[in-house]
């Protein structure tokens, strides 16, 4: 995803113009065999009915805690320093306190070690899930006066992503099939909030083999459609505050795995302005249920896809997957060398994850 790394800015600008950035690409060697449906002993959703959607929104997700991307010195006119590598800060530590500070926003940090100064502090962070204690001690720049620990750090990260399902029942909707990760350090973002908002898209950058193409567009920053709740390896999932995207769609059954199979199908996919449309698309590979993301493969046929968007690009991930009257699943990832070619996940494992996020 597109970030922004100074701050929030949305709240200056009623419109920004941003792309969704995959937070991977994956290359498959070789060619996929065909495969038939693949039994699961798994739980099985049993003729659950969601609202496939297709349709992009602007995402906004601010961070809990400030991320580390990276490290650098500080000039403090009588030398060059390095405070947070000398404590210990990684790229990818997730800083929660300073002192006895809860820091959540760059201003927060910035505010803490105007106050500290010169003098050691305490930093709590967690690392790869685990907590961690530091003691740090900032200097003073030779440039700005302002005191630094010699860390880049972002809490917030903003792009055009597609919505999945919206579930009429509980009101939850599901959305990128992936989750939104920090470009810098390839992590997870740990969510303390974030919302959707009403996007359209203004120009696909075609995709070709090695160059993974993007749709383009704005978003409206003052208008939410909904809440989300929780960032996962599935994709991002929250509370619909306005249905308005959904009326007129009809809810449809999830597929269970064992009703999945190779051959034809339909992904629905907004790649001009605010119209979902469905395109068709060929599911070449089914794989074992792995816990991967990598349910299934994709092969994009649709002669009108392919010559506006060379097939699947970035900011498509979230897709539904249509087949025999069902939701299948989601658009996840698409090859680097290979535009036409994707892989998706199935809505069994995103609806699981909602779940288990909300419980």
């Amino acid at each position: 995803m597109k970030e922004w790394k100074n701050g929030r800015p949305w709240a200056a600008a009623a419109r920004a113009a941003l792309v969704m950035v995959l937070a991977s690409a994956c290359v498959l060697a070789g060619s996929a065999q065909a495969a038939e449906a693949v039994p699961d002993s798994g739980p099985a959703e049993g003729g659950r009915m969601v609202v496939p959607l297709g349709r992009t929104v602007g995402i906004k997700l601010f961070s809990d805690g400030v991320m580390v991307v990276g490290l650098s010195e500080v000039d403090t006119g009588a030398g060059r320093s390095a405070p947070a590598r000398d404590c210990g800060l990684q790229a990818g530590d997730i800083i929660t306190h300073i002192n006895s500070e809860e820091v959540d926003t760059i201003e927060d940090v910035q505010q803490v070690l105007a106050q500290v100064g010169g003098e050691k502090m305490s930093i709590r962070a967690s690392r790869e899930g685990k907590p961690l204690q530091l003691t740090a001690q900032a200097v003073q720049c030779s440039a700005d006066g302002a005191y630094k620990l010699g860390a880049w750090i972002r809490d917030s990260m903003a792009g055009i992503g597609t919505m999945t399902f919206y579930d009429p029942k509980s009101g939850r909707f599901g959305a990128l099939g992936h989750g939104i990760n920090d470009v810098d350090t390839a992590q997870l973002m740990p969510l303390e909030s974030g919302s959707i908002m009403y996007s359209e898209v203004a120009h696909v950058k075609k995709g070709v083999s090695g160059e993974p193409g993007e749709l383009q567009g704005a978003f409206e920053v003052e208008r939410d459609l909904g809440e989300l709740y929780a960032n996962t390896a599935q994709g991002i999932f929250g509370q619909l505050t306005d249905p308005a995207m959904a009326e007129g769609l009809e809810p449809m059954e999830v597929a269970q795995r064992s009703q999945v199979k190779t051959g034809p199908a339909v992904i629905r996919s907004n790649i001009d302005g605010q119209a979902v449309e469905e395109y068709g698309v060929e599911i070449v590979h089914l794989y074992p249920a792995g816990g991967d993301g990598r349910d299934l493969m994709l092969q994009v046929t649709d002669p009108r896809l392919l010559e506006a968007t060379g097939g699947i690009v970035q900011g498509m991930s979230g897709s539904p997957i249509l087949q025999d009257g069902r939701i299948v699943g989601a658009v996840t990832h698409v090859l680097v060398n290979d535009p036409t070619r994707g892989y998706g996940l199935l809505l069994e494992h995103m609806l699981e994850t909602a779940q288990a996020a909300a419980d």
